[in-house]
């Protein structure tokens, strides 16, 4: 008897990693602090077996991972915006489709829900101009990227490496673990 497989389950808006989910983190701006639910440790001893978290702190980690993944295009748009206007006076969508590698009409679309959250102002045909709210988070992104970057590079991974890595990496790490890797920075530097 031959039967037949069901489809494939439909992924839901939730799953798939579009800018259109990055805008609507950007609207609830997550804490970056700390995963919904950790506890400090009393002891100081902040290592803990993945095994032995409860069922449902593993589930809050996982939503302030994909929380993280949703703010990653908004903070890499934002980020990419500053850094044109301060190289070449300006930010256009093709300068930034050529710089993200991706279309023009993907540049257009998350450049209008940009706008919707208030981080960039744009009128068509001419250039992106990032809010005072757009300033600050391409900002914060910069200095994230910039500690996580000098971090790479201090634990001995490669230049190129290190680039690659920290372009992702920045979106993903709390506070404090931002901190520890300042203080590993500093305490090579001296």
């Amino acid at each position: 008897m031959m039967t037949s497989a069901s489809p494939a389950p439909r992924k839901s808006a939730a799953d798939k990693p579009a800018a259109k989910s990055a805008v609507k983190a950007a609207k609830a701006e997550p804490s970056a602090d700390k995963p919904p639910g950790e506890k400090p440790a009393a002891n100081g001893d902040s290592a803990r077996d993945l095994n032995d978290l409860a069922a449902g702190e593993r589930a809050a980690n996982f939503r302030h991972t994909r929380a993280n993944r949703r703010t990653e295009v908004t903070e890499d748009y934002v980020e990419m915006i500053a850094d044109l206007i301060e190289q070449d006076g300006e930010a256009r969508a093709v300068d930034i489709a050529r710089r993200l590698g991706v279309s023009h009409a993907t540049v257009v679309k998350t450049v209008t829900r940009l706008q919707e959250v208030g981080l960039v102002q744009s009128r068509p045909y001419r250039a992106i101009f990032l809010t005072d709210k757009g300033r600050q988070m391409a900002e914060e992104s910069r200095k994230r990227h910039e500690v996580v970057l000098a971090f790479l590079r201090a634990i001995g991974v490669s230049e190129d490496t290190a680039h690659a890595d920290a372009e992702g990496m920045e979106h993903h790490c709390s506070r404090e673990t931002l901190a520890a890797f300042q203080r590993l920075i500093d305490s090579r530097k001296g």
